[in-house]
């Protein structure tokens, strides 16, 4: 059993050449910025402030490492999408990306997309990506909690009929709903 709890920062790596020493097994947390990422990190391993939050999208810039229970990384990516500034970043994304999908240790994708909108332009064509690259992922509705029942019921219609999507969570940082849901879905992975 891991115990997420044990947890420490490893360090900041440009792109996947960089990555730590140690040969892991990996579990990627993706999505666009501001999505939730850091909030959900944190509540996975039950600490406040592990992975730094902003109310800023575009904060983190480098691909994140965190050793849990010294069984697997964590790899927090960048967000992709819009800065805080309003720019466009897609291409800074996509270089330190790029070699990141061909990663032997890759176990899983965690793709987070914000449950309160449909998905964007940016989601899609990296939910493509995924899906044609045959890469094994969750896809995780954030913020949850946000939502009322009858929004909840709407994105659970658009999940099965636009998305046409089986494989997915619907979590709440805040409310800790579906947090161990995950955990057990990472352990799963991890054990593959």
């Amino acid at each position: 059993m891991i115990d997420f709890r044990r947890v420490e920062f490893v360090k900041s790596a440009p792109k996947l050449a960089d990555k730590p020493e140690k040969n892991l097994p990996e579990i990627l947390f993706v999505g666009k910025s501001n999505v939730g990422k850091s909030s959900l990190i944190n509540a996975l391993v039950e600490r406040k402030n592990l992975a730094y939050t902003s109310s800023k999208p575009g904060f983190t810039k480098l691909l994140n490492y965190y050793i849990i229970d010294d069984k697997f990384y964590l790899v927090d990516a960048p967000g992709y999408g819009y800065t805080a500034s309003g720019s466009r970043d897609l291409s800074s994304f996509g270089e330190m990306m790029e070699d990141y999908f061909n990663n032997p240790s890759l176990k899983l994708i965690v793709f987070l997309v914000d449950s309160r909108h449909k998905l964007s332009k940016d989601d899609e064509d990296f939910y493509s990506f995924l899906k044609e690259n045959n890469l094994p992922y969750v896809l995780v509705n954030t913020k949850i909690d946000k939502l009322n029942q009858k929004e909840t019921s709407l994105l659970r219609k658009r999940m099965k009929n636009e998305v046409k999507e089986e494989n997915y969570l619907e979590v709440s940082s805040l409310k800790k709903e579906s947090v161990d849901k995950l955990r057990a879905y990472i352990s799963q992975m991890i054990q593959k």
